[in-house]
């Protein structure tokens, strides 16, 4: 039996989750099955001793008024979508609660009746205590993605790697839906990632972790025990490495 099955290879983990994860097979919304399922896959590694913190996005909220904000002002729609943001956090949270799991909701944008605000040594300290820590409203500013809201809380929470969620098992020499002769890349540099435009997350989160020296694993949240094994060090997803 290999190291890995005692201990797991990471300590402290920045989960990134997409809002559109939170869709299951719904055109848009929360399906309840799979945030579920998402928090008991957490759970798992909660039980492990990995310390979590999450951060999450809100395109399956935003697509529902993605028609209505044609148009508008682009500041006026980031704010729209940090708001969403939050409203998973919460549904997340109430997911979290009902697995067994502790765990803390910080707003970049102050929304003191729903949230605590973003206190860096206080998501820390409770990273410390074994609670879970979800990261709503991004960056809290317009212009910048939640990839990049990833990047930027994971080197501020000390995380050891950044994991993205997604509905692929890693990245691809091309999309494996469309080119069935698709290689997954077991590995690839950041470089790589960035000259080959291989969408691993937007170009400012990729040179963030690059620059910081902070891995990047991308992996299927909707395959059953993968993020488990992501963090216990398994062959699963890509890694993407300075």
């Amino acid at each position: 039996m290999s190291k890995s099955a005692y201990q797991p290879a990471y300590k402290r983990i920045l989960l990134k989750l997409s809002g559109e994860a939170l869709m299951g097979d719904d055109a848009y919304g929360i399906n309840r099955a799979t945030i579920t399922n998402i928090a008991e896959q957490i759970k798992e590694i909660v039980d492990l001793g990995v310390q979590v913190a999450v951060v999450i996005g809100g395109g399956n909220i935003f697509r529902g008024v993605a028609p209505a904000a044609a148009g508008m002002d682009r500041a006026t729609a980031d704010y729209m979508g940090m708001l969403a943001t939050v409203m998973n956090a919460l549904a997340l949270q109430d997911a979290f609660k009902h697995a067994g799991i502790v765990s803390r909701v910080q707003s970049a944008l102050n929304i003191e009746q729903v949230a605590e605000p973003y206190i860096r040594g206080k998501a820390i300290r409770y990273l410390e205590e074994g609670k879970v820590v979800i990261f709503g409203a991004g960056t809290g500013n317009p212009f910048f993605t939640t990839d990049t809201a990833a990047a930027l809380r994971g080197m501020e929470m000390n995380a050891e790697v950044v994991i993205k969620a997604t509905k692929v098992d890693g990245i691809y020499t091309a999309d494996p839906k469309k080119d069935p002769s698709a290689i997954r890349y077991k590995t690839v540099s950041f470089d790589e990632a960035i000259n080959k435009n291989l969408k691993v997350m937007d170009a400012t989160a990729l040179t963030l972790c690059r620059d910081q020296k902070l891995p990047i694993i991308v992996f299927n949240v909707f395959k059953q025990g993968a993020l488990k094994s992501v963090v216990m060090g398994d062959d699963e997803g890509t890694k993407v490495l300075p």
